[in-house]
């Protein structure tokens, strides 16, 4: 890139730099694996931005890079690790001590059971994004992203009303 094209794209992703550690949190739960993830957001865009036409805002076309990076690390580093499993890593792990603290965990955590396209979409509209907007980034339609979200969000009711029970009889027996 030319110097002057450094130069915006330093200052766009300074402004915007939230968008990808949204998207990075919301597809990967572990602190060390998201900042590879970001690693790779940064890469993607850089490489990119020479052909970003400006026909949309920076922020709808940032949202588009990332999520399709998220997407394809997270399906590539998945192949990968069913390819090297071992023995030990088939035992199940004592997760009695990473259980989620506040609200907003265990909303993550529930976002965390969606499809890749569903998240996505919550992730969009959580941003206050129009249905266009979400639309255009995801490359479905208008309609189709309004249904989904009624979906989603009667998922995303389902899942936090089973997580909060769990959670509610998790800390009873702690009490005890």
């Amino acid at each position: 890139m030319t110097m002057q094209l450094d130069a915006q794209f330093i200052e766009e992703i300074n402004q915007h730099i939230g968008i990808a550690h949204k998207v990075c949190r919301m597809y990967i739960p572990a602190l060390d694996e998201r900042e590879d993830l970001l690693q790779e957001m940064m890469y993607q865009l850089w490489r990119s931005y020479p052909a970003f036409q400006h026909h949309a805002r920076f922020s709808t076309w940032m949202y588009r890079v990332c999520l399709n990076t998220a997407i394809t690390y997270l399906r590539k580093n998945t192949k990968d690790k069913e390819k090297s499993l071992t023995g030990k890593h088939l035992q199940i792990p004592d997760q009695s001590h990473t259980q989620p603290d506040d609200n907003l965990d265990i909303l993550y955590l529930a976002i965390g059971k969606l499809t890749d396209v569903n998240k996505a979409l919550i992730l969009l509209y959580l941003e206050d994004l129009s249905y266009e907007e979400m639309a255009q980034i995801t490359g479905l339609t208008v309609s189709n992203v309004s249904v989904r979200l009624v979906r989603i969000k009667i998922e995303l009711e389902k899942q936090l009303n089973h997580l909060n029970k769990t959670e509610n009889v998790r800390h009873e027996r702690t009490k005890r």
